[in-house]
């Protein structure tokens, strides 16, 4: 049980999906919140409804982390009101489907942003204070596709590769410092995120596909162990670990089908 007023877990992405039932999980094992995310209402909503079931503080602090400067000021309020990040969770993120030549620019840039330049700020804020003090956690929420290319998802495959590998560079980094760091790998996943990336047709998400809250369980199982890197599902291992025997090329055009 976190019983320190002042420490908190902080999620970003928190109005739906994964995000949305880390904050119950963390909030059932006894940790004190601070959400955050675009959506102010929904935010509001989840707040009344954990703190209502279980005995913790939830503090919802409204932020756009695609924009160049949020993550900055969303560290800085933290800050002004003496709270203390001991577990930074990593979960905002999106796609955007579609041939990389005929897709927009800005959606583009704005995810690239989200997906790789706010993880990389907001550790890079907070991790200081986690190793000061001895103890902390970094649970980045990465994904399959972060193993292989993914043609009509090449920008979002890229981020989470660099997701991937800044998780594990940082684990090994940290190994003596009690801040543990994790990568939760899963697919496709029951969330709003096909909708927004407009991937719902896909082969991807006609074949087994994982619920939110079983990622959130096992995600939070990781990262207390301490264990760097996890894929979330069988059939998501399985097809992982076959990438180990198969050539690149081939692995990639099994993506572009499985995304298209």
């Amino acid at each position: 049980m976190n019983r320190k007023p002042n420490t908190r877990v902080l999620i970003t992405g928190a109005s739906s999906g994964i995000g949305r039932d880390l904050a119950r999980v963390f909030a059932r094992h006894g940790h004190h919140l601070i959400l955050t995310a675009r959506r102010q209402e929904k935010l509001k909503t989840l707040a009344e409804e954990i703190t209502r079931e279980f005995p913790v503080t939830v503090d919802i602090l409204v932020a756009d982390l695609e924009q160049p400067a949020a993550a900055g000021e969303l560290v800085a309020e933290i800050e002004r009101r003496g709270l203390f990040v001991e577990t930074l969770v990593n979960n905002a993120g999106f796609n955007v489907y579609g041939r990389f030549a005929a897709i927009d620019r800005e959606k583009v840039m704005a995810m690239a942003r989200l997906n790789m330049l706010a993880v990389t700020e907001l550790t890079h804020r907070l991790l200081p204070a986690m190793i000061a003090s001895g103890n902390g956690r970094v649970l980045n929420i990465a994904s399959t596709g972060g193993f292989t290319p993914g043609p009509n998802s090449a920008v979002y495959c890229a981020t989470k590769a660099y997701v991937l590998n800044f998780s594990e560079a940082l684990a090994q980094e940290l190994k003596k410092t009690g801040v543990k760091v994790t990568a939760v790998c899963p697919g496709a996943t029951r969330s709003e995120f096909a909708q927004r990336g407009g991937m719902e047709d896909l082969r991807l998400f006609r074949g087994p596909v994982l619920d939110s809250h079983f990622v959130a369980e096992t995600a939070y199982r990781a990262q207390r162990r301490g264990r760097s890197k996890v894929v979330v599902g069988l059939s998501n291992k399985l097809m992982i670990g076959s990438l180990r025997f198969i050539p690149r090329s081939i692995g990639t055009r099994v993506a572009g089908w499985l995304l298209s």
